[in-house]
């Protein structure tokens, strides 16, 4: 008799930057969740979909759990605490590179509230870092931080072990039908994947002091007038203050044009088509304190 099929839900949590959203994507197999080398950049739970014979893993990618001090960072952890509620298992990542902190600590605190009734998976991410005798001792530190339903080390970057995290996921998700259909990768929308992809290529080139800074939306997308084969994408770069705005235009606007260009790169693979991008900055003071800003902006 054929196994079951299952399907679920899984998210991964840690702290910023600690791997979650390249893992996402290299179980999902393509480019879904953003992934900058810039901590603190997904804000949306972005779902990547896992399809197999066997089951469907839905990966809900959360923001990186952390002590807030505004009102954006206050949401972020909402939504990181209402997707924990919801799903059948949870992983989370802390990277081989790096010491077992008290950022780390404090979400294994928060996890044990849930170890219950959701089965809790520790991942050592980034293993293509380190030696392999690191990679033990950080599985060792982290077997201290709480009771795990299972352990493992991976690498999204090389692979390692990916398909041995899937299949560890896969055992915890009750049986059922797919919840989505074949060949979708993610159910975002699409305007909130190309907002994205416009707020990841402006943070690549940015300075360190702009990455909460900057939010993006994407006012319209329709097919270009005369031509089938391009869709216009009308965007918004939002900045908290004018001189913001400076370093996001670069000289002689040069900095906007490269980060239009990238994006642009990434939203025709996305959307398989030609597109014209559109970007304009404005500037909307405060942004991230200011309730009703941040409802507009997608908060």
């Amino acid at each position: 008799m054929a196994a079951p099929h299952r399907s679920g839900f899984a998210c991964f949590v840690g702290r910023p930057n600690a791997g979650k959203s390249t893992l996402t994507n290299a179980l999902v197999g393509s480019k879904v969740a953003i992934t900058s080398s810039k901590p603190q950049t997904t804000r949306h739970a972005i779902r990547g979909i896992v399809h197999r014979d066997d089951a469907q893993l839905v990966i809900i990618d959360t923001p990186g759990l952390h002590r807030p001090r505004t009102l954006l960072g206050e949401r972020l952890n909402d939504i990181v605490h209402s997707t924990w509620s919801e799903v059948d298992v949870v992983g989370l990542c802390v990277p081989a590179n790096e010491k077992v902190g008290p950022g780390d600590r404090y979400i294994a605190a928060e996890l044990k509230k849930i170890a219950q009734r959701t089965p809790v998976i520790g991942i050592v991410t980034k293993t293509d870092l380190v030696k392999p005798e690191q990679v033990a001792e950080q599985l060792l530190a982290l077997q201290e931080v709480m009771e795990f339903a299972e352990l493992i080390p991976v690498s999204a970057v090389d692979g390692f072990q990916v398909g041995a995290l899937a299949d560890l996921l896969v055992r915890h998700l009750p049986e059922g039908p797919q919840l989505y259909p074949g060949g979708e990768l993610t159910d975002e929308p699409e305007q909130t994947l190309v907002a994205e992809l416009i707020r990841e290529a402006a943070l690549e080139g940015v300075r360190d002091e702009l990455p909460h800074s900057i939010a993006v939306t994407v006012e319209e997308m329709l097919p270009h007038e005369g031509r089938d084969d391009m869709i216009d994408v009308h965007a918004f770069l939002y900045v908290e203050r004018p001189s913001q705005k400076g370093i996001i235009l670069g000289h002689k606007g040069e900095r906007l044009k490269d980060v239009g260009a990238r994006a642009r790169q990434q939203i025709e693979g996305l959307l398989g088509s030609k597109v014209y991008l559109d970007l304009h900055i404005k500037v909307a003071k405060e942004w991230q304190r200011d309730p009703r800003q941040l409802r507009r902006l997608g908060f």
